[in-house]
């Protein structure tokens, strides 16, 4: 069983934190002012995962799962450098600036990836950029779909992509589906993905997706 905090209790978070918490290992859910009882209530979660600061969910997690707004993601996490310091960070947020409808528009870091700034930010952290490819839905319950998806692994530890390649099983993705790009760099390919979600999204709705190689 490995305690993992996941920062951000959004729809994101909320879904990766049921399916872990139901694999075995021991969740809690960081939010910026914890309501632990009302929210569980609201959303339906499993009674074992729990709410916290994001602060003490950073400090006592052994892996640590980012799943805040990516545009404001950096600044973020850069304050919590102290208890992220040799932990394994999963980003799994895209820094994207808003169109008019809501829908994500440009970048926030064209040239680079928010997962190579948080590296950058966060030296004493093993960053590992992965699920930013999908619909949240999809994060958590990849067989759902009727295509086998991809999920991309970008970062520079092995050891630190080893762990999180686990729990990508534990969420149910088979090692089939688990494309290892390389390094944090490689962040930046996978991030700039995101630019195609709106237009999908516009013309079909807000169906389950992930955007995949077809071999």
């Amino acid at each position: 069983m490995t305690s993992i905090g996941i920062l951000g209790a959004s729809r994101v978070g909320a879904s990766l934190a049921g399916k872990l918490a139901a694999t075995g290992h021991h969740v809690v859910l960081g939010r910026r002012s914890p309501k632990e009882e009302t929210i569980r209530s609201a959303e339906g979660l499993d009674p074992r995962i729990s709410f916290v600061d994001q602060r003490t969910a950073a400090r006592t997690a052994d892996i640590v799962i980012n799943a805040t707004p990516g545009d404001s993601a950096l600044d973020r996490l850069t304050d919590l450098r102290t208890e992220l310091a040799g932990k394994i960070l999963v980003d799994v947020s895209n820094a994207t600036r808003d169109s008019d409808d809501g829908l994500p528009g440009d970048l926030c870091y064209p040239g680079s990836s928010l997962a190579e700034q948080l590296q950058a930010a966060l030296p004493d952290t093993h960053v590992v950029k992965t699920l930013n490819t999908m619909l949240f839905m999809v994060m958590a319950a990849p067989e759902t779909l009727a295509t086998p998806p991809v999920v991309y692994v970008s970062g520079n530890d092995e050891h630190a992509k080893k762990t999180v390649t686990g729990l990508l099983g534990d969420l149910g993705w088979q090692p089939g589906w688990i494309e290892d790009l390389g390094d944090i760099t490689t962040a930046r390919a996978t991030e700039a993905m995101i630019l195609v979600v709106p237009h999908i999204l516009r013309r079909h709705g807000f169906q389950p997706f992930a955007v995949s190689l077809a071999r």
